[in-house]
């Protein structure tokens, strides 16, 4: 990836952030709609809509403040900050459609140079100052950021001269209404569009709103700023203490000028108003044309971060630069958009959503803030600090203002973020930094720990099979790879646990990294950890007891018989532990030809339960049983069938009312039954045929008893024993 030249980041906040951002905010709702906001809400009802507005705004800009003295913010503005925080997945979710809704914004601008251009040029062809105008942007931008910078001086220094004229106004004393009378709330009458039928204080604010934001216009020359950490604060936070007070003052200015009538009949009033007129004029074409300039510079940034993270198709051409390290192929990517988007003429049905999106990266700034904040880790300990309630007002406020302003569109605005991150987070996107997610998991995990650490041990409902597998013997864990995935698959999880000398220990360990990477990709999580140790069972029995006080514990060894394993001496003494221990068992011995066979069928056998078949929560060592069998049905697509062996014939009814009332509690539809009389040891040679047997087992199982077994049923057999944690009840 070409390097971005040092000498690129070169403005400081004055020229980089607080320039853009206050000209963006001091735009044409400032001269064409301030008056009608005053005209329907009056002085107190304006000044109000002007402070809640900029409160919104401010919380906001304090939270990203916050945030960007805290991390090495690169290109891409309030994408990066996101992305740094919560992933590119998110960041991608806010980033594609605050980049579309940045360059639908460029054309609503152009659109408003052009009404003011044919204002005092009426004969004017309106495509043809669209078009002129959109050329003239572009070439600044595609130039470079410095020239863009140094247009918009040329422009604030228009905006000044505009304020001027309005100061000088005012000082003649050009004041037709008393300032009591000025000092009222308003009757909210409504515009010349809906025939003055009324309005309310809502739909004022909503008109005037969008005027505060723009605040990210800074903060997305982030890639190009000297010190992005200074920059951003001060600059921002500057525009908008700067602007708030113009807001303040002309309000009170335009409501002493004119009358009620004047200013919602009057788009222009303060074109009327002011000393000098055609600097208004000239200010409401600067405000339009710098917004513009601001906003196709912004977009263009956002939609290069976004190809140097490889967030979108065709990254490596987006993220392509000119030798003076401007990103040129971003520029002609948005420049096609804004040409498109001009070409329709008529964007009012979608320009609701540019506010909208600007509302919503408002939210998760103010979200990552919050996360930050909560998780209480070292690594956030921002140079700027703000108090705990300022994110969360900045959060609420702005969740707020996006339904006041239309509902519909904010549901609709939510819903293209969420569709935009549900692609990105099938994209299996590379992150190049670390984000919060991890710390964020890690502290749901404890707080979920701490929760439940005192409840009662007896978590029936929420169980899964956490399986430790102990390993010294690779081949034996790959061949039966598949199989333990399935007992897993997909909310288990397996523990490999390592058995080596401390010779060998390094070198298990990089193997066993390889296999638990293998489960991970296979949708199973997996870890691994090595106990050196000569002695086998003894290796197993202390794993197993060190885990005994983490939260996350294993609840099934997985006992793999082979050929090398000393049944005695190795296996009956990890047995035994575990039903110490209280953990489940599973061993598993696998048949030397027919191995798994064609997975289709399991067999689970049922012991006799002569005197005792009343159902109650205890059915004795079989929930494991019937649970492992389950999770293999649905990962195999096979079909259980539950075989009883009873020695006397009376008991046949009941035995198989028994099944049944287990089938039903159980919930295990279109699982098989069969009931022999007979000898347990007969009846298993001549039972329906299964690719695995699955019988209960206790502590004093023989070895004979196993190997018989799988011989007679010609199947890999898995022998149980359930924890007593288990119920296929619950």
């Amino acid at each position: 990836m070409e390097k971005q030249p040092v000498s690129l980041k070169k403005f400081g906040t004055f020229g980089g952030v607080f320039t853009p951002t206050l000209l963006t905010i001091l735009g044409v709702i400032m001269y064409l709609r301030l008056g009608w906001v005053v005209g329907n809400a009056g002085l107190l009802g304006t000044w109000l809509i002007i402070v809640v507005s900029f409160l919104i705004t401010l919380c906001t800009a304090l939270s990203m403040s916050a945030i960007t003295t805290n991390i090495r913010i690169g290109a891409g503005g309030a994408y990066a900050i996101v992305s740094q925080a919560l992933g590119l997945e998110v960041g991608g979710s806010l980033g594609i459609p605050r980049y579309i809704s940045q360059g639908l914004a460029v054309t609503m601008y152009i659109f408003g140079f052009r009404e003011g251009w044919l204002g005092i040029f009426p004969d004017h062809n309106a495509l043809l100052v669209d078009v002129i105008v959109f050329g003239l942007l572009f070439t600044i931008a595609y130039i470079s950021a410095n020239l863009a910078i140094k247009t918009q001086f040329i422009i604030m220094a228009i905006i000044v001269l505009s304020l001027i004229s309005i100061v000088v106004a005012a000082y003649n004393g050009i004041m037709e209404i008393p300032s009591l009378e000025a000092l009222k709330w308003g009757s909210f009458r409504g515009s010349v569009e809906n025939n003055f039928s009324g309005s309310n204080f809502w739909v004022v604010f909503a008109v005037f709103f969008p005027a505060a934001t723009g605040i990210m216009a800074g903060a997305n020359m982030s890639g190009e700023l000297k010190d992005p950490k200074s920059n951003i604060p001060k600059g921002t936070l500057w525009a908008i203490g700067v602007s708030f007070i113009i807001y303040m003052l002309l309000a009170f200015w335009i409501a002493r000028s004119a009358t009620e009538d004047e200013l919602l009949n009057n788009y222009y009033v303060m074109v009327d108003k002011a000393y000098f007129g055609p600097l208004i004029i000239a200010g409401i074409l600067g405000a339009t044309f710098s917004s513009a300039l601001a906003s196709i510079v912004g977009s263009s940034r956002i939609l290069f971060a976004m190809g140097e993270h490889k967030v979108l198709p065709y990254s490596n051409f987006l993220k392509g630069q000119s030798p003076n390290g401007q990103p040129r192929n971003a520029m002609m990517v948005t420049g096609i958009l804004i040409l498109t988007t001009l070409m329709l003429r008529n964007i009012n049905a979608v320009a609701p959503l540019v506010t909208l999106f600007f509302l919503i990266t408002y939210v998760m700034i103010n979200i990552v803030v919050i996360i930050e904040q909560n998780l209480g880790l070292i690594s956030y300990r921002p140079i700027f600090k703000i108090h705990r309630w300022v994110p969360w007002l900045g959060l609420i406020s702005a969740v707020f203002a996006m339904f006041i302003i239309n509902p519909t569109i904010s549901l609709l605005s939510v819903m293209i973020v969420l569709m935009v991150y549900w692609y990105l987070s099938r994209q299996n996107l590379e992150t190049p930094f670390e984000d919060v997610r991890s710390g964020l998991f890690v502290s749901f995990a404890e707080w979920a720990a701490k929760h439940t650490w005192g409840m009662k041990k007896m978590q029936q409902r929420a169980w899964k099979a956490n399986l430790m597998v102990p390993v010294r013997d690779l081949n034996g864990l790959k061949g039966n790879f598949e199989f333990l995935r399935n007992i897993t698959r997909p909310k288990g999880s397996i523990k490999l646990l390592g058995i080596k000398p401390f010779s060998e220990a390094e070198k298990l360990a990089g193997q066993l990294e390889s296999v638990a990477s293998a489960f991970r990709q296979k949708g199973v999580f997996s870890s691994y950890s090595v106990i050196c140790t000569d002695q086998f069972a003894n290796g197993i029995n202390y794993g197993s007891q060190a885990l005994q006080g983490a939260f996350f514990k294993p609840n099934i060894v997985f006992l793999n018989m082979q050929d090398h394993d000393d049944y005695e001496t190795e296996l009956r003494p990890v047995m035994k532990e575990s039903i110490r221990l209280e953990i489940g068992i599973l061993l598993f011995l696998s048949h030397p030809t027919a191995l798994l066979g064609q997975r289709n069928t399991i067999n689970v056998w049922v012991s006799d339960r002569k005197g005792n078949w009343s159902l109650g929560w205890d059915i004795g060592n079989l929930d494991l049983s019937i649970l492992v069998a389950y999770k293999l049905k649905i990962n195999w697509g096979a079909k259980i069938r539950l075989i009883m062996v009873i020695e006397d014939p009376k008991e046949a009814d009941n035995a198989r009312e028994f099944l049944d009332s287990l089938i039903n509690l159980a919930r295990l539809p279109q699982t098989l039954t069969e009931i022999h009389i007979g000898a347990f040891r007969d009846i298993v040679e001549i039972a329906p045929a299964a690719d695995l047997n699955i019988f209960g087992m206790d502590e004093n199982l023989p070895f004979d008893f196993v190997k018989e077994m799988s011989a007679k049923t010609q199947s890999s057999c898995l022998f149980v024993k359930d924890s007593g944690h288990e119920s296929i009840l619950a």
